[in-house]
């Protein structure tokens, strides 16, 4: 997996080695879906503080379809620990919708390689 941190914030700037290995921490179990992750920290509104630390994560699969999620909060750390959750929520969700379709395919396949069932010869019906 790759990662990538973009930001031109200057304080968010010495966070760039804690965001990357907080970034692999996170998806150490969804590794092998992810092709490449990067880390966007923008800081909205500039010194005035507030609820103002935007982060964007985004994943791209190997698959090479994306997922991107998004937080804002008071600080750096609680703004890309809530879009990596979520990223990593939504890229979970899209492997259980694809292992789901391939499982009913594999179904679908044994059926046919059994034969016809007893439906299908007219032994168990009226």
């Amino acid at each position: 997996m790759q990662t990538r941190f973009k930001t031109r914030d200057p304080q968010a700037q010495g966070l760039r080695d804690w965001a990357m290995g907080r970034t692999a921490f996170v998806l150490r179990r969804l590794a092998w879906r992810v092709s490449t992750a990067s880390v966007q920290l923008t800081d909205i509104d500039g010194p005035r503080h507030g609820v103002d630390k935007h982060c964007q994560v985004s994943l791209v699969g190997v698959d090479g379809l994306p997922v991107v999620a998004s937080a804002t909060a008071r600080d750096w750390h609680g703004a890309l620990n809530h879009a990596l959750a979520r990223a990593a929520a939504g890229l979970k969700r899209l492997t259980r919708r694809a292992q789901h379709g391939r499982r009913r395919e594999r179904r679908h396949v044994r059926d046919e390689r059994l034969g016809p069932g007893p439906l299908d010869a007219g032994i168990g019906g009226t």
